[in-house]
């Protein structure tokens, strides 16, 4: 009989918020332990999402013997600090992406979980979604044919707060890391994450991060990505998918609900996800599928795609000439 996983989150911010939510939908695992800067955050944390246990430090956490896996949470600078108490403490990781700010600093990561055979994943959620499953079902099944170029965006316009985190440099703040991570990620999906070539241009603003980019893959033999991405530019967020027989629409990819599959001129098939959680509950899923089957790592974003992709964006990055100030 399959184990239900205790997990405990680190962080009580926005998307801590969304996960811990999303894990009363998820069949094999529960929220069990919170832990924050300040006790007081994760006492409140918990009496909002039922959960038994609060902590004033990651540490404390961390060491809880009942705690099984625990989620990251927290601003991107934080990640690998984060991570890597969790890791000492022997606990399985789920860290949201991006994994972390560049790669060397995965690379520290993967390294010690793999020594120390311990289970390490990277929260891209929009992998584990029914839809997205589906589109890689279609792609598989030939339905589209070969896959030559691949569209994706993600984009919107925050409110001018330079001390706000995706305006905030010290904060690992810009599109590429917030909005970017998605385009690229998906690209890699399709494409895998070693294009041959890659040109790309950026606007960088007034605080020093990039507010909006735009990113051209060529993977060879005629496949190609178009990536955009901007945190003070609002975009479509759509992604597609175009093969030699077709393509697949997909509206608002990253926490997608439907796509459409288009073959031969006409419209062959629509898929529409009508799921109850947000959708953060599936790579909750998979993390206890993983754990229950002895598994270190997840065969649908592997750590050796999470490190490419973050090679990828590090190679990009340093087209447009940015380094972080902590880097």
């Amino acid at each position: 009989m399959s184990k239900k996983i205790k997990w405990g989150i680190v962080g009580t911010g926005w998307i801590a918020d969304q996960f811990a939510a999303d894990l009363a939908h998820v069949t094999n695992g529960e929220g069990y332990a919170v832990g924050s800067r300040t006790i007081e955050s994760a006492t409140e944390f918990a009496a909002k999402h039922q959960i038994a246990r609060a902590y004033g430090s990651y540490k404390e956490l961390a060491q809880d013997p009942e705690v099984d896996a625990i989620y990251i949470g927290t601003p991107h600078p934080f990640h690998k600090e984060n991570v890597l108490t969790a890791l000492r403490a022997g606990k399985a990781v789920l860290c949201e992406k991006p994994f972390t700010v560049n790669s060397g600093e995965l690379e520290e990561l993967i390294g010690f979980a793999r020594e120390h055979k311990l289970f390490l994943m990277e929260a891209m959620w929009t992998r584990f979604l029914p839809t997205i499953r589906q589109v890689r079902e279609w792609i598989h099944a030939g339905r589209i044919g070969e896959v030559k170029l691949v569209k994706a965006e993600f984009g919107f316009r925050v409110d001018w707060n330079p001390e706000g985190r995706l305006l905030n440099p010290d904060l690992g703040g810009g599109a590429l890391l917030d909005t970017g991570i998605y385009p690229v990620s998906f690209a890699s999906m399709v494409f895998g994450p070693e294009p041959k070539h890659v040109w790309s241009t950026a606007h960088i603003g007034e605080t020093g991060v990039d507010e909006t980019f735009s990113i051209l893959l060529d993977y060879g033999n005629g496949r190609t990505a178009m990536l955009n991405g901007a945190v003070r530019l609002g975009l479509t967020n759509e992604a597609y998918i175009h093969g030699t027989k077709g393509y697949i629409r997909i509206p608002s990819f990253l926490n997608s609900t439907s796509a459409t599959l288009h073959v031969d001129g006409e419209e062959a098939q629509t898929f529409q996800d009508d799921r109850a959680s947000t959708g953060y509950a599936f790579e909750a899923e998979e993390v206890g599928r993983c754990l229950n089957e002895g598994l270190l790592e997840s065969t649908t974003i592997s750590l050796d795609e999470s490190l490419g992709i973050m090679k990828l964006m590090d190679q990009i990055r340093a087209q447009w000439g940015l380094r972080y100030p902590f880097e």
